[in-house]
């Protein structure tokens, strides 16, 4: 192959990875945009979707009818039970570890959230075992090839999946009530609740969607390298919260701007030095970027503008 081939090659495989980063990244920048926290427990709610994926379909595969159907039958019931349950786990996290803390210093709850992270990570080694699990083949993979670049239909279900997840979330902080409640909040929370909008209210939604779409990135993190572990929310936590950064960290496109761009330099790193240095070389751009841009590359604004 060409160094053009191998180029186009890793971009695309960046991508797909990097889609993923965006939908995990869009739940750091939700929760900070509007409360100023950054929930270093995202990654591991992250990797109890992952979990909760691998559950839904151990149980519906039993179902003959549903098992014969493949991915279009058994992925949505699995995408939603996830996302359901991690929808869920980040309003209660939010209620009973955050709420109580909000007009606290911001050393406590950032302090609250590694031990919310680290209390997450060994239940779910004490639950489902410090092994790697085996993610089961939801698809038949089938390559498709243009020109030097292979690409699968794994890959065009994942970017498909992961877009109309971020343009839904985008529609919906645009043109609905609570939308609009949440650009209010991070625009102005006093203001905001002294204009009759429920503060509480407001921010456990936020919790609940970037929750649950942190549950089908780890579903789709989970079909793509066909293995999980508990500890993986900690370094895909970590670049997905380095991706909010990288787009600006409170900018919702730039959550999504900077989940792709983190993961094409990801595979770019594979692609160009090597699958050990992949990390270094991402993290090394990155630097460079902040170095240049500390409000990142779409300014550090709030929800409210997206």
């Amino acid at each position: 192959m060409s160094e053009l081939d191998i180029f186009l090659q890793q971009v695309v495989n960046g991508l797909t990875i990097g889609m993923i980063y965006a939908l995990i990244a869009l739940g750091y920048t939700m929760v900070y945009g509007i409360v100023q926290l950054i929930n270093f427990a995202h990654g591991e709610i992250f990797v109890v979707g992952a979990y909760l994926g691998l559950l839904a379909y151990s149980l519906l595969s039993r179902i003959p009818q549903l098992a014969s159907g493949g991915a279009l039958i058994l992925l949505p019931p699995v995408l939603i039970f996830s996302m359901g349950f991690t929808a869920l786990l980040g309003m209660t996290i939010e209620r009973f570890a955050y709420r109580p803390l909000r007009d606290a210093p911001r050393l406590a709850p950032l302090t609250t959230a590694i031990g919310v992270s680290f209390l997450l990570q060994n239940a779910i080694m004490i639950i489902a075992g410090p092994q790697d699990k085996s993610f089961p083949y939801l698809m038949t993979v089938k390559k498709v090839s243009s020109g030097p670049v292979t690409i699968t239909n794994l890959q065009i279900l994942i970017a498909v999946l992961s877009l109309g997840l971020m343009f839904a979330l985008h529609g919906f902080i645009k043109n609905t009530k609570t939308g609009k409640a949440m650009r209010a909040l991070a625009d102005d929370r006093q203001a905001a609740s002294l204009m009759g909008i429920n503060v509480n209210h407001v921010i456990s939604i936020a919790f609940l969607i970037g929750s649950g779409l942190a549950g089908a990135g780890g579903v789709m993190f989970g079909m793509y390298y066909n293995t999980i572990n508990f500890h993986d929310g900690y370094m895909v936590g970590l670049k997905a919260f380095t991706a909010a950064v990288l787009g600006g960290i409170g900018n919702i496109p730039g959550a999504m701007v900077g989940g792709v761009l983190m993961g094409v330099l990801e595979g770019l790193g594979a692609g160009y030095l090597s699958s050990a240095w992949k990390n270094v070389f991402a993290f090394f751009i990155l630097i460079l970027i902040l170095l240049f841009r500390p409000s990142g590359l779409l300014g550090a604004r709030v929800v409210k503008k997206v």
